[in-house]
Parts: structure tokens; sequence; C-alpha cells
């Protein structure tokens, strides 16, 4: 039986809440929203008029579609050139979801995306339902066909992995631009040892090239290593040249929650770089300049107010 104006008006009040699921469970905009659109053909196929509950009848069907995803991801991850790192979402992108409790907002971190890549995908969908959807053990059991305890297991296994490799404090919006100005001007003046000082002692950079824009293999370890490469990335714009074939605008924003610096070339975003900010000072930099995980951010970007560029272009 074809669907009724409500019962597409049901899926997509629900929508919003889906694809944020799908984006933490998956790391990626664009396969979210294919896992979306994948549980609409679902709903559509279904006999709408016996699902009781539609919600947690959409919240199961995207969380399998989205772990028998994660297992082929694994796969393709094993050939995927230089290291891997998610899609970045730039402030206000709705696929960021709810952000109400440090919780939720901390589950779509940068950070702790990355970090929930070392989850198993059942962990991983335990984890994102329970701490960032405040989805009860009971109801996380009828959605994986888990049991309650296990369910509960597995939330304190994968929530104590994630904590044992999480550094991150939350800084206020006028908090974030003045780190990303202090740390630009540090970088672009050239000068290591005023980047050491803003640095950890372990802090790690790491890029996303995916085999088309050039990013090392390997993490960049230490802070005076690290700060030699992001002296020589942004010391008179010869190293974000090299990276992005011109000099584009740079300026200061927000990833995921995350301070970040955002590169911009013809309108184009080219780069997005997130900081994990500490107590300590900027324990990572993880850089994504692979343009296939950029698109989405580059929509969002054109339809933001984004004043003027700190540097570049000129």
């Amino acid at each position: 039986m074809p669907l009724t104006a409500n019962d597409v008006g049901r899926f997509e009040a629900s929508r919003p809440r889906l694809e944020a699921i799908a984006y933490r469970l998956l790391g990626s905009g664009g396969e979210a929203e294919d896992a979306v659109q994948e549980t609409f053909l679902r709903w559509q196929a279904a006999d709408v008029g016996r699902i009781e509950v539609p919600e947690a009848w959409l919240t199961k069907v995207l969380t399998n579609l989205c772990l028998n995803q994660l297992a082929s991801a694994r796969a393709r991850r094993e050939t995927y050139v230089g290291q891997w790192l998610p899609e970045p979402l730039l402030a206000g992108d709705p696929m960021l979801g709810p952000a109400e409790t440090a919780e939720q907002r901390e589950s779509v971190s940068y950070a702790v995306l990355t970090l929930m890549e070392r989850l198993h995908p059942n962990e991983r969908a335990v984890y994102v339902l329970r701490e960032a959807f405040g989805y009860s053990h009971r109801e996380i059991a009828e959605i994986l066909d888990i049991t309650e305890g296990a369910s509960q297991q597995i939330f304190h296994r994968a929530r104590k992995r994630v904590a044992d490799g999480k550094a991150r404090t939350e800084v206020d919006e006028a908090a974030t631009r003045r780190i990303v100005e202090e740390f630009l001007a540090a970088a672009a003046g050239g000068q290591v040892e005023s980047l050491v000082r803003l640095l950890t002692e372990d802090v790690v950079s790491i890029g996303d090239g995916g085999g088309k824009v050039p990013a090392r293999a390997t993490a960049f370890e230490g802070s005076v290593a690290v700060a030699k490469f992001l002296r020589g990335l942004f010391a008179f714009g010869k190293g974000v040249r090299a990276v992005v074939g011109g000099m584009p605008e740079v300026y200061a924003w927000t990833a995921n929650g995350d301070p970040a610096v955002v590169a911009v070339m013809d309108g184009r975003v080219v780069g997005v770089m997130c900081l994990e900010v500490t107590a300590e000072g900027i324990a990572a930099f993880r850089h994504q300049v692979n343009p296939d995980k950029l698109d989405r951010a580059t929509a969002r970007w054109a339809a933001t107010d984004h004043g003027e560029p700190l540097f570049g272009a000129s």
C-alpha cells in the first residue's frame, strides 16, 4: 500500500534524529544520508499501519543498516591511502544532532569520532544510542537483538575504551576563536618556540588526504616535531600552497564542536583542521583535506555568514 502523506510526515519528523545517529555511527555525512534514505525505502515497503512505535522501528532498521555498512567499511579502510579520519561537520550543521548535554556534544566531537573507530560495530552502536541519544538498555537490547545485561556490559566497555583515549576540554565560542587565532599567529610567525608553548608534550598531528591531496601517511608526534611541521605548513603559506594547490583564505571556526581552522579557495572548503584542546594545551591536530569528505562542509560554508578571513588569498 502506498504511503500516505501522514506516513511520509512521520518519517520526515524522524529524519534529523536518524541522520544524527547515522553520522555518529559511520563518521560520514554522505554515508549517513544514504543509510537514512535506505531506511525510508524500508519504511515505504513496510505495512506501516502495523508498526506500533515508528520511532523504535526506524531506529532499529537504521542502526542495523549502519552496522552492516561498518563491517564493510572496515575492510575498505584496510586499503585506504594514508590515515583515515571522519568527515568534519561545520558549526550549525543539523547532522550534528542534539547538543544539550556534555555527553551529546562530546559524542560528535572529532576526537571522539576518531576514537570510536577503535570500537567493534556493536560497541559503537550501544555507545552512541546510550551516550548521545539516551536510549535505555532495554530499548537498545531490542534494537540490537541482545539482552539488556549484554547492552550494559557493552556500554561500560565501550565508554571505558573511549575515555582512555579522551583528553577534550569544552571551550566557549570566544575561547575557541582566541585559541585558533593564537595558534595561527604562532604558526604563521614561524617561531617554533612560540608554537611549542601552545602544545602538550605528547601532541599528535594527523592528516587525511585520501591519496588525492598530499598528507603524511604517519602522524607527527611530540611538541617539537608537530611545531616544526605546523611552522612549515603555515609560515609564509608555502606548506598550505603545496597541499591545496594555492593560497586559500583561512578562518577561525568550529567543526564538530571543536576549535577549527577552515581553509577556503574560490568558495570551496579545501581543508578543515580540528584542534583538540585540553587544560594543558593543544593535544591533537586532525587535518581533513580529502576533497571527497569536504562537499558537505562546502555547502554549509556557502550558507554561512563567515565574515573576513584571518589571512590568505590576497
